[in-house]
């Protein structure tokens, strides 16, 4: 299964200047921790939510420094079960909320949360066939 990443944010966030940047810099989040061989496969999609449809402990964020932004990743379960990379889930948590951070600022950082899901291996397909 390729790395596929899934970004919801703030749909004012989603402005044609960032979508690119932020693209380039998730993907270099995990060719830093997977290696290169993983630049190729990554999938992001950008997801924008409007603001007033978003809420966290119950409100609706006031300002663009209390945006949330959640990034879930979706690749093999081998891939993060730190066999075959050492301290796989912590380094990518890291480095993905850095690339969040280097886009769209450092006060995003503390709304970051990132969600790592390891699909087994014969639970994904592409093109019909189970890979």
């Amino acid at each position: 299964m390729m790395p596929h990443f899934t970004v919801r944010l703030v749909e004012e966030t989603v402005d044609g200047k960032i979508e690119g940047r932020l693209i380039r810099a998730l993907t270099e989040a995990v060719v830093e921790v997977a290696g290169e061989w993983a630049r190729e496969l990554v999938v992001v999609e950008l997801f924008g939510v409007p603001r007033e449809r978003w809420g966290v402990g119950g409100a609706t964020p006031a300002t663009p420094e209390q945006d949330p932004y959640v990034v879930t990743l979706n690749m093999r379960e081998g891939a993060l079960d730190g066999s075959r990379i050492p301290d796989a889930p912590a380094r990518l948590i890291a480095s993905i909320t850095n690339a969040v951070g280097e886009v769209v600022g450092e006060a995003a950082r503390a709304g970051v949360s990132v969600l790592l899901v390891g699909v087994p291996p014969g639970r994904s397909g592409v093109g019909g066939e189970v890979v």
